[in-house]
């Protein structure tokens, strides 16, 4: 193991929901890259608690499964999934009998746990029962070592539910104890965004209301609901994606510079951004968001089904399926730059990208014919799935013709150092083991992330809206989507690469 996550004393990560699709997809094959790594420590177990009937041999071999799935780096080493799988122990009981929590109290001290990590991955409405249990059986606290609480989104469902989770939680765990998990924020290319704003001059000078005309966000995605009708139908993007992954997004994006990296300056600077937002309230919430609904239509050659199609939606549902907002950072750097945000499902690609679109020329040179648009210097952050950095710029077309022609410069992750990324839960897991909640959301920078996201709610609740525009899977949304922000001094949508 490396050093800066030595630790001399046992670790158990206790995963409730380990039956689930968390573990089975994301979570172990992190953990079998980082044993891959020697990442690990040296005495590490892993505890699965949850609801089925199994038994540690039924749990190993069913995560056996998901490494071999989805583990990023292939061939499996057989050695160090084994040595991982043999850590393994699993405790069957409901998240809501008191003796199930004893009875895992008991399994820490035979296995000599010093310290303890335990991650929900369970629904959200069971995170107050399994932290009030967990408190009740007094594993919150190791003498002599450390206890953490990893808690994955949605963390509540407005402003008033968050602010009761997390009195639960705080009624348990101390602050410093909590890591909310988003992610987005494990992401390579995210945390290159402080990297390439801060630790490159050239581009720092370039990042303020003077040169940046307009930052348009994208999540995409082609998928539908599939399963998660039920969760979705309350949901829909703008808890989904908007309050988190979009805001986490902009943050970034907008922040100044921290006194120094680490956890609480950098996150001092994302909650002054979250409480620099123009509030949307009232009809403000209807002009400055477009939403709407996919219907039946093709993505990838195959016909899929349209969302009120989808089993467990409602025939009348007004649930959302896109989402775009323009959102305005009242503070010195951005006074009047527009933030575009965009996310949807069923749409024609899966992206994540940030495009900050610079201020054309004051005069087109020489009167040329300038076929870079009017605004040809755009500098696109590429989140998925190919993390990169691109440049666009205006240059003269070869020829006798006086002829101006966008072109690109790429950084590509994978050309540049010869191997993929490695996925965000690896980077977020180990953080966690080593103690380092940088990439984590604070207490306060949830609360102010839903302030602003529940005005817009409570905008759309008090001008209800009688049926949504409706745009064919495999599209990039309805005209409506592009109307919102050609109203902004002509703006139009960046086309993903």
């Amino acid at each position: 193991m490396s050093q800066d996550a030595t630790t001399a004393n046992a670790v158990a990560f206790i995963i409730f929901g380990v039956t689930g699709d968390l573990a089975y997809r994301k979570l172990v094959p992190a953990l079998y890259e980082l044993e891959l790594e020697n990442r690990l420590p040296g005495n590490f177990y892993i505890v699965g608690f949850a609801r089925r009937e199994w038994n540690d041999d039924v749990m190993r071999e069913h995560l056996r499964q998901g490494v071999l799935e989805f583990a990023r780096t292939q061939p499996i080493q057989e050695p160090a999934l084994d040595k991982l799988l043999n850590c393994m122990h699993y405790l069957q009981s409901t998240f809501d009998d008191p003796d199930g929590y004893r009875r895992l109290g008991v399994m820490l001290d035979e296995l000599h746990i010093d310290n303890r990590l335990f991650y929900l991955a369970t629904p959200p409405d069971v995170y107050p029962i399994i932290v009030k249990h967990i408190g009740e059986a007094q594993l919150a606290n190791c003498p002599g070592g450390w206890t953490r609480i990893v808690i994955e989104k949605p963390y509540g469902f407005d402003l008033n539910s968050a602010q009761m989770l997390d009195e639960a939680v705080h009624s348990v765990f101390d602050e410093p104890q909590v890591y909310r998990i988003d992610h987005y924020l494990g992401k390579e290319t995210v945390q290159n965004i402080l990297v390439f704003r801060f630790a490159n001059g050239i581009f720092e000078q370039l990042w303020n209301r003077r040169n940046v005309s307009h930052v348009q966000i994208t999540v995409a995605e082609t998928v539908g609901v599939g399963s998660r009708a039920g969760y979705y139908e309350s949901a829909g993007v703008i808890r989904d994606i908007f309050q988190n992954h979009i805001l986490q997004l902009l943050t970034l994006t907008a922040m100044e510079a921290p006194v120094a990296f680490h956890a609480d300056a950098v996150r001092d600077e994302k909650v002054k951004i979250l409480r620099s937002l123009r509030p949307i309230r009232n009809t403000d919430a209807i002009t400055h968001t477009f939403r709407a609904q996919y219907v039946s239509g093709t993505i990838d050659g195959k016909r899929v089904p349209g969302y009120k199609d989808e089993h467990g939606v409602a025939a009348d549902s007004l649930t959302e399926t896109y989402l775009a907002a323009s959102l305005y950072v009242d503070n010195w750097r951005w006074a009047g730059v527009p933030f575009h945000v965009r996310s949807g499902k069923r749409l024609p690609r899966r992206v994540t990208e940030i495009a900050v679109h610079f201020r054309q020329v004051p005069l087109s040179l020489f009167g040329w014919r300038n076929l870079a648009g009017d605004a040809p210097n755009v500098l696109t952050l590429n989140i998925q799935p190919d993390e990169g950095i691109t440049l666009t710029f205006g240059a003269k077309a070869p020829g006798h013709t006086n002829q101006i022609e966008p072109v690109k410069m790429n950084f590509d992750y994978l050309a540049t150092f010869g191997e993929e990324p490695p996925e965000a839960y690896e980077r977020l897991l180990l953080d966690i083991l080593i103690g380092d909640a940088t990439l984590f959301t604070r207490t306060d920078e949830v609360q102010a992330a839903w302030a602003f996201t529940t005005d817009i709610l409570e905008g759309w609740k008090s001008n209800p809206v009688r049926y949504l525009p409706v745009y064919e899977a495999g599209t990039w949304g309805p005209p409506g989507s592009d109307d919102l922000i050609r109203t902004t001094e002509g703006h139009t949508w960046h086309e993903p690469d």
